[in-house]
């Protein structure tokens, strides 16, 4: 016997159901195994790396230790300042304030900080 389009959505319906009641289930015994985790080795969330600046458990591996180790990137470190405030960092192009100064004369070692 051939199913319809409307039997097969039903069973579909069905299926996705039950699926769903499974992953509940799943999801609720995965964080009970994880809540016990956490009270037997008196974790925090930090320990966790869930918090900003948090202090990593020295049980987090080698990976995590080289990774902390290694120099951050982007454009956070100033190399070159004028006095009005304006900044670079030395990346990308040259801001146009310091096109102007180099222009009129100054140098790029007048900017370095």
């Amino acid at each position: 016997m051939t199913k319809t389009y409307t039997q097969i959505q039903k069973q579909i319906e069905t299926l996705q159901r039950e699926a769903d009641k499974l992953r509940r289930k799943e999801i609720d015994e995965v964080i009970a195994k994880i809540k016990e985790a956490i009270a037997v080795y008196s974790l925090t969330a930090a320990d966790l790396g869930l918090t900003a600046g948090g202090r990593r458990s020295a049980t987090a591996g080698r990976s995590a230790a080289r990774k902390s180790a290694r120099k951050p990137r982007g454009s956070g470190e100033v190399k070159f300042r004028d006095e009005a405030g304006n900044v670079w960092g030395g990346r990308g192009p040259r801001p146009q304030w310091l096109r102007d100064a180099l222009a009129a004369g100054k140098t790029l070692q007048d900017f370095a900080v």
